[in-house]
């Protein structure tokens, strides 16, 4: 090899080994407890004193046959259950959202947390929620990124007691299946611009079919639009630990997953599955994009989600056990 090349190399991982020292990404912790979490009308309150808001949607007729936490995805907030809990409402099974720490109107609005706050937090709701409702089956239903706090809380040493988990498309994309090139990037990127924002356009995806609702996303001022750096580096580690951990979650659980994704791949989502318990329900939508809860064809997936928490082990009514892309069913 050239004396020229080499020389260049060692100049080039000298001045990465420098960059990355340089800066670090930003972790907006939380701050020491102050209080007992508990709800009041419009607010979890977490340990912290953070408030972080809340929207419930509960049967008006008759008390709630069973309950769902629901987790929303990255850069959106708890609205993004609006139908979706109407939806259950309607059909007797109650639902509880909340914007997480940094999104929508909580603290921190675009600064990343860490794992173990979202983590935390969650394990805290659900130990309010089930002191509120102590005798209704409980499940948590996580929504992209809410899908991977769900199942990091729930392999954690001290998983919270639910009845079962909904995983709707679930934010799984960690490093182990992104191209080098990728993985690289986002490393020097977090440690030497971890604030420059990005906003996606020109990547030209399609989270979903349902045009009407993406242009109400585009105008409402709460949901984020362009993201720093360095909260997609924590959204990268919360994912890596998603994919690891996911082999060990031990409740009965259902994974919504459409065949349209472009947000979070095929291959990180088909690794999942192939290591979660034989007893995990798979469901697959051949039309489903990755807000499968707001396409145009919701309904079948919520239907589905009805269907399973009422049985466990009937046949869906919409969703398929077979990749129709893979051309294979999953074991």
């Amino acid at each position: 090899m050239p004396r020229i090349v080499l020389l260049f190399i060692t100049v080039l991982i000298a001045v990465t080994l420098l960059t990355l020292s340089a800066c670090s990404p930003l972790v907006n912790h939380p701050g020491p407890q102050i209080t007992v979490p508990k709800i009041d009308h419009e607010h979890f309150i977490a340990a912290d004193g953070a408030l972080l808001p809340l929207r419930r949607w509960l049967p008006i007729d008759a008390p709630a046959t069973a309950l769902v936490i629901a987790l929303h995805g990255f850069n959106d907030y708890s609205n993004a259950f609006a139908s979706s809990g109407s939806y259950l409402s309607s059909r007797g099974i109650g639902c509880y959202a909340y914007d997480q720490r940094g999104f929508g109107g909580a603290p921190g609005r675009g600064l990343w947390s860490g794992t173990e706050a979202y983590s935390g937090d969650l394990a805290a709701f659900v130990a309010v929620v089930r002191t509120l409702h102590p005798n209704v089956p409980l499940y948590l239903m996580g929504e992209s990124m809410g899908g991977a706090v769900t199942i990091v809380t729930m392999t954690g040493s001290h998983p919270p007691g639910v009845d079962g988990v909904i995983l709707v498309a679930p934010a799984v994309w960690g490093r182990d299946t992104m191209p080098w090139y990728q993985r690289w990037l986002l490393a020097v990127t977090a440690h030497t611009v971890p604030w420059l924002e990005l906003t996606g356009k020109g990547l030209k995806i399609r989270p979903s079919d349902n045009i009407e609702m993406l242009r109400g996303l585009g105008r409402d001022p709460l949901v984020i639009k362009a993201t720093r750096i360095d909260t997609m580096h924590g959204l990268t580690n919360l994912m890596d630990s998603a994919l690891v951990r996911a082999q060990h979650l031990r409740v009965p659980t259902l994974v919504q997953y459409g065949e349209h994704d472009q947000v979070i791949p095929q291959q990180p989502t088909l690794l999942m599955l192939e290591k979660m318990p034989a007893a995990t329900k798979k469901a697959f939508y051949r039309n489903g994009y990755h807000m499968l809860l707001r396409d145009l064809q919701g309904e079948k997936p919520l239907a589905d989600i009805v269907a399973w928490i009422t049985d466990h082990n009937q046949p869906l009514p919409y969703g398929s056990d077979t990749w129709q892309g893979a051309g294979k069913k999953l074991k």
